[in-house]
């Protein structure tokens, strides 16, 4: 390790263990926040990446110069597995592994920095007494925490994860290779249409709330008289709720479009076929799918939540959750704008703040605070 240096080496520890991804290629095709943030690391400048990965056997593949080191076993061998590499810089993916991050502490040099990455907002995780415990007992090994949303460290402060003082900052926690595809050529394959044409993409639940959506959506269409909604999804635990509510209304069965899932490669085609993106979402730890429509120029009109309202940068509008009027209202507000400035308003927030070239630099210049505040420190 050499300290001090202006481009640090990072090593990602992440414990999330799928049983059934048994072959590694498969698993890092499915896991594409985890290549993604390490290949942004190094395209930014850092000196070296590598990811320690839980895994169902030892072994090591290099994929697009990043180290990934898969490893069996308890999470003292994962421990064992990142302090070997020597990095700067541990990047913890969850706060949720209270003791697995204590013990990489106990592994790792003194010099090395730990960093941990939240994935949630940290509402169902502040009710859990156990991992509330181990999380206050726990907080100290941590340098730093990265959250999407400033607003979201809250619920963890209040929880006890993170100490008055501790060092947080501010980055989206993924981003999306999706880019727009010609229009003419997205509505007819996807066989979207409507003037606007509304997309939904997301799980159907109480969070998501796709119930406040459609309750909206028959509001807005007494004004929208061409207006459609497809609404695409792979979990369906409210789709009975759902079906009997546009089946219960003239106006949403002739305009309301389910879809089901889709491949995800096929998904640019779907948001470039719509003007419009709609979700309902009382809490979100990012918003996927939002994103992907942002790089889409799939103009939002979505739930006021905060990792909205960094990934609509001023496009498109937000309204209250919950608020089926406002949804409303909101709707046929932006119907009426210039949709073709307002997509290209999106796109260009979406290059400049929420690339992943975007995101791997400012990860970048937040390693190198954490480390230089580390060695002033003593370590």
């Amino acid at each position: 390790m050499k300290t001090g240096r202006s481009a640090p080496s990072i090593v990602q520890a992440n414990y999330a263990f799928d049983k059934r991804l048994t072959d590694p290629e498969r698993l890092l095709d499915r896991y594409l926040t985890l290549t993604g943030w390490g290949e942004a690391l190094l395209a930014a400048g850092a000196d070296a990446v590598a990811v320690v990965q839980r895994f169902h056997r030892d072994l090591q593949i290099t994929r697009n110069g990043v180290t990934y080191l898969f490893c069996g076993g308890n999470s003292r061998r994962l421990a064992r597995r990142a302090a070997e590499t020597r990095a700067d810089v541990a990047h913890v993916n969850g706060l949720i592994f209270p003791a697995r991050t204590w013990l990489l502490r106990r592994a790792l040099p003194p010099p090395t920095a730990i960093v941990v990455q939240n994935h949630s907002d940290g509402g169902v995780v502040g009710r859990a007494p156990v991992l509330r415990l181990a999380g206050r007992l726990n907080r100290g090994v941590a340098d730093a925490f990265l959250f999407a949303a400033h607003e979201h460290a809250a619920a963890w402060r209040e929880a006890g994860f993170i100490a008055p003082g501790q060092p947080i900052y501010q980055v989206m926690e993924a981003s999306t290779s999706f880019r727009p595809v010609a229009r003419d050529e997205a509505r007819r394959l996807s066989g979207v249409q409507g003037a606007p044409a509304v997309l939904w993409v997301g799980r159907l639940n109480a969070n998501k709330d796709p119930l406040t959506v459609l309750d909206g959506f028959e509001r807005g269409i007494e004004r929208l008289e061409s207006a459609t909604l497809t609404m695409i999804y792979s979990e369906a635990e409210l789709l009975s709720e759902v079906q009997r509510r546009v089946n219960a209304s003239a106006a949403l069965a002739a305009r309301v479009r389910l879809v089901g899932a889709v491949p995800h490669a096929e998904m640019p085609l779907w948001f470039s076929a719509a003007d419009l993106f709609v979700v309902g979402s009382h809490h979100e730890g990012s918003g996927y799918a939002l994103m992907e429509a942002s790089a889409c120029g799939t103009v939002p009109v979505v739930s006021d939540i905060p990792t909205f309202r960094l990934l609509a940068g001023g496009a498109g509008a937000l309204w209250p959750a919950g608020d089926a009027s406002a949804f409303a209202r909101a709707l046929v507000e932006v119907s009426g704008r210039d949709l073709f400035e307002e997509r290209a308003k999106l796109v260009a927030h979406f290059d400049r703040e929420l690339t992943w070239s975007a995101i791997g630099r400012r990860a970048l210049d937040i390693y190198r605070e954490v480390v230089a505040r580390r060695n002033d420190a003593g370590h």
